[in-house]
């Protein structure tokens, strides 16, 4: 038995996105690609082949296309040639070396002056209801009466947690609210926080470790995308995009960002 098929045009799909209110953050993508392109063209930036060959093979790799037969069902998924593969090649490696350009020289002053931001914690948590608990839990941890994976295992309801020991992984400064970041970066690990009240509810801390940040090749990407990011947001925000629609979308878009 054959598929039906429902046939849909350019301007459905244009139409589709307009109506579901899409259109504006299109328009902010395709601005930022003609930005980019004509920033890395002021740059003298230029791609060789080899360069292109290996950002098309990190493309395939990072979508899990490790035979022939993925990337053509891949594209086809995707409406999309090999030609267009090569393009989106070129576009993110066209982004990345214009944000080396851009920002490389800034990166390690910029780390320095923050470094406490990066600064790293290794901690346990528990969130209770009851302050009165807390404490009484608190201090029986301090007396060794009781140890931190056995109050987990009562009180924590996430199954995954509870299993890990109420484990939070390695956490920056910015993942905490400020009153808990500052009592766990002033801590002495191994060490207990007593216990610290906030919407969520009351948090029980155990810090294991302070991890002192390195500028590795993972931080140094983090910092050069948060750089490029915000230059891309202020570029746009000077931009006006005027976008001509098919005529049966009704109208002709004209979107804008403007500093006032």
């Amino acid at each position: 038995m054959s598929a039906n098929i429902l046939k849909i045009s350019h301007e459905d799909i244009i139409y589709y996105l307009k109506i579901a209110c899409q259109i504006p953050g299109i328009l902010d993508a395709i601005a930022t690609q003609k930005i980019i392109a004509e920033a890395a063209e002021k740059a003298g930036i230029e791609i060789a082949i080899e360069e292109l060959q290996t950002a098309a093979d990190n493309l395939r790799f990072t979508n899990r296309l490790f035979k022939a037969e993925d990337t053509w069902n891949w594209l086809e998924k995707h409406h999309l040639s090999l030609d267009d593969l090569e393009e989106i090649a070129k576009i993110n490696l066209t982004s990345s070396k214009l944000a080396n350009h851009l920002f490389a020289d800034k990166i390690e002053p910029f780390f320095y002056a923050h470094q406490l931001k990066y600064f790293g914690a290794v901690t346990y948590e528990v969130i209770l209801d009851d302050e009165d608990l807390a404490l009484e839990l608190f201090y029986a941890l301090k007396e060794e009466e009781i140890s931190f994976q056995e109050i987990a295992r009562q009180y924590i309801q996430n199954p995954e947690t509870r299993r890990a020991g109420g484990y939070q992984g390695i956490r920056r400064r910015t993942d905490f609210r400020p009153e808990i970041a500052a009592a766990v970066f002033a801590a002495n690990p191994p060490q207990i926080l007593k216990p610290m009240i906030t919407p969520k509810g009351v948090h029980i801390i155990a810090v294991e470790e302070i991890i002192k940040p390195e500028l590795d090749d993972n931080l140094r990407f983090q910092i050069m995308g948060e750089f490029f990011n915000n230059w891309l947001q202020q570029q746009i925000a000077n931009v006006k995009i005027v976008a001509n629609l098919p005529e049966n979308t009704h109208t002709e878009t004209a979107y804008s960002h403007e500093n006032i």
